[in-house]
């Protein structure tokens, strides 16, 4: 079941105070993204959140799932979606943790 459009702008309202937050369509679902950086999936109308070790602490007790079958585990967000600052906390705290976008190939750094 693909995601619903409304679902995904509710998610990006709740995380309007983040920094620049922008998505991709992937497949009927959605790649969010923090300052160009990949920190959520929204799958199924559900939110999952990359894994990092800040992340697990801020969470705390953190379910566990793949947004999709196949896919790596991320933090499975229910309880606290509605709680803005909460969820805009644990996206700052992934992007900050997470590295940097690799290059695409074909194009070329200056470094």
């Amino acid at each position: 079941m693909a995601s619903d459009k409304s679902f995904l702008d509710f998610i990006v309202d709740q995380l309007e105070n983040t920094g620049t937050i922008s998505y991709r369509k992937m497949f009927g679902e959605y790649a969010l993204y923090c300052q160009g950086k990949v920190v959520a999936l929204v799958c199924d109308n559900r939110l999952f959140v990359k894994v990092t070790s800040r992340g697990k602490a801020f969470i705390g007790d953190a379910v566990l799932a793949p947004a999709y079958p196949g896919a790596k585990l991320s933090f499975l967000i229910e309880d606290k979606i509605e709680d803005r600052e909460w969820l805009s906390n644990l996206i700052r705290i992934t992007y900050k943790e997470l590295p940097e976008p690799k290059p695409k190939k074909g194009v070329k750094s200056d470094k």
